[in-house]
């Protein structure tokens, strides 16, 4: 059966205390896109999807017990997003620090060839943004890292 969202594999979901002022803050700091907006009849969010690229993020309110935002946990993260970015990684950190993101790792390159920088938005979540700047083979990167590796990226 084809899917008739064409949704990615993986979609993430993420949980803030305003859902609604989250889905326009994404839009403006990270290039989200709006695709599904379900509102109940009284106007109060229900459901809502962001397109980034080929990804899909679930943005949601705190609707039960076992869903909370960092805002809601003293800061606390039980997971960070992590997004590829096929254009410019720095400007994009730029609009993200201009929207109010507090910029937790400047962009920088990475031992396996990535560039990467690390954001907090308003309400506490952790995002990871990378680009692809270089093709590392593995035995590079441990001898770059220090690290022993176990498997690794296909090259090509």
């Amino acid at each position: 059966m084809q899917d008739p969202f064409q949704h990615a594999t993986l979609g993430v979901g993420v949980f803030y205390r305003d859902p609604l002022r989250a889905l326009a803050w994404l839009e403006t700091a990270f290039g989200f896109a709006r695709s599904m907006l379900v509102k109940d009849r009284s106007g109060k969010l229900v459901h809502a999807e962001m397109r980034f690229e080929d990804a899909y993020l679930i943005v949601d309110s705190e609707w039960s017990d076992t869903a909370a935002s960092p805002a809601s946990v003293g800061g606390r993260n039980t997971q960070s997003v992590y997004l590829r970015i096929r254009g410019d990684l720095d400007g994009h950190c730029a609009r993200a620090r201009e929207a109010g993101a507090v910029i937790l790792q400047e962009p920088q390159d990475q031992f396996y060839g990535e560039r990467t920088y690390r954001a907090r938005d308003p309400e506490g979540h952790v995002w990871t943004f990378a680009q692809t700047v270089k093709v590392v083979p593995k035995a590079e990167a441990e001898i770059l890292s220090g690290f022993v590796i176990e498997g690794w990226h296909r090259s090509g």
